[in-house]
């Protein structure tokens, strides 16, 4: 997907998001991982609890409302940060990793 030709908001962000479910994303220790969407969850193929669609929400506003400080996973502080921190930063533009 060519971020500059969609601008991602909160709204879409999910839609985004499930369209790119299957492809092959990294976490930050390169740890390849692809996921599918069953509704609002997120499901990887290297864990077996779900990543919901409000933590994705959640990780989104947290980073826009403090880039500096919200540079990568751990700073999310929250459950599956490698795998959100991961997919959002492919997804979107709002990572600067």
């Amino acid at each position: 997907m060519d971020n500059s030709a969609e601008t991602i908001t909160l709204n879409n962000l999910w839609e985004v998001i499930a369209s790119h479910q299957g492809e092959i994303f990294y976490t930050k220790k390169m740890l390849p991982f692809t996921y599918t969407i069953k509704g609002g969850e997120m499901f990887t193929d290297r864990r077996e609890r779900s990543i919901t669609k409000s933590t994705f929400e959640t990780a989104y506003s947290k980073i826009r409302e403090n880039p500096d400080k919200i540079t990568g996973p751990k700073a999310l502080n929250m459950y599956g940060a490698p795998y959100v921190w991961a997919v959002l930063s492919k997804v979107t533009d709002i990572c600067n990793t």
